[in-house]
């Protein structure tokens, strides 16, 4: 954390110096992106090896620490949690649909996700994310990144990303936001044991047993649902059966509980089998500059020059 000279706190991000210069670049694309579910990237400064990032600052911290942390938990009522899942929706079909860029995040995740004072969600961290040549572009890479339970079958195993890939991540999340569990164990194409388990209790009717034990009677039946049903929509192994997030915030706003269609069973489920996955995981020329000083829980500090957009 840092303090700008009038006052304004921000969040400092200090690059490692040896993270690739594509990741840094991927995070400056975000000077371009405004929205309100989008960090904020108000400056940066990139000096020798020296990079460092300065963003917003998020009060409330990430969204990991209330799932992961069973004491600040009950802070996050079923009325929050919603609200975090369509802001979400409405912040990645910005990226998908209504930037500069068709942009994939690839690394959607709790720990991802900053909330700010009113608990209202922003995605964050863009080091991974990469723009792709058309809405319906297929990518592949050599280098995979992202974190088990959470990147879909055909990026995790082939190296494969589109706009179907946060899709999935997206999935995963908010089972993991209406449960407060984790996704941990993989069957072999990682699809995590979250998602068989949602997936029969749907399939059951029995979607009350996947709630979050510390949200007690306090939800509305019908969200849930609703919520769970379009998670395992878009937790799909094959990428053609999942819905685009525009498709997602259609049916997470619409007035009607039963939806257009019905997920797909996880094919260790038809198989019988569950093996686990043992695989790891721009400067605008109206910018200016000043000096702040950037303090961390090292007996130190450093004063840097920081580059800020024009607005700030």
């Amino acid at each position: 954390q840092g303090q700008l000279p009038g006052g304004l706190n921000v969040a400092i991000k200090r690059a490692d110096e040896h993270a690739a210069m594509l990741e840094v670049n991927s995070e400056l694309q975000l000077a371009k992106l405004q929205h309100a579910n989008v960090i904020r990237l108000l400056g940066w400064c990139i000096h020798g090896k020296e990079r460092i990032l300065v963003y917003e600052f998020m009060q409330n911290g990430s969204l990991d620490r209330y799932l992961c942390d069973r004491t600040k938990g009950p802070m996050l009522n079923w009325s929050k949690r919603f609200k975090i899942i369509t802001g979400l929706t409405e912040g990645i079909v910005y990226l998908h649909k209504h930037s500069m860029f068709w942009l994939v995040h690839r690394d959607l995740k709790p720990h991802n996700v900053l909330l700010d004072c009113n608990m209202l969600p922003k995605i964050a961290d863009f080091g991974s994310a990469r723009a792709l040549s058309s809405e319906l572009a297929e990518e592949r890479t050599s280098r995979v990144v992202g974190t088990s339970g959470y990147k879909a079958p055909e990026y995790a195993s082939r190296g494969v990303y589109s706009m179907k890939t946060d899709v999935f991540s997206f999935g995963v999340l908010v089972l993991v936001i209406i449960s407060g569990r984790k996704n941990t164990i993989l069957d072999k194409r990682g699809v995590g044991d979250l998602v068989r388990d949602a997936w029969r209790m749907w399939k059951d009717q029995k979607l009350h047993e996947l709630v979050d034990p510390l949200l007690g009677d306090g939800y509305e039946v019908s969200e849930i649902t609703k919520c769970a049903q379009v998670a395992l929509l878009c937790a799909q192994e094959d990428p053609t059966d999942r819905p685009t997030m525009t498709d997602v915030a259609a049916m997470l706003n619409s007035e009607s509980i039963s939806l257009p269609m019905e997920p797909k069973q996880p094919a260790a489920l038809i198989h019988g089998c569950a093996e686990r996955d043992t695989t790891s995981t721009y400067v605008s020329q109206s910018s200016r500059t000043i000096d702040i000083t950037i303090t961390s829980s090292a007996p130190m500090s450093t004063r840097v020059r920081i580059i800020l957009d024009p607005e700030v």
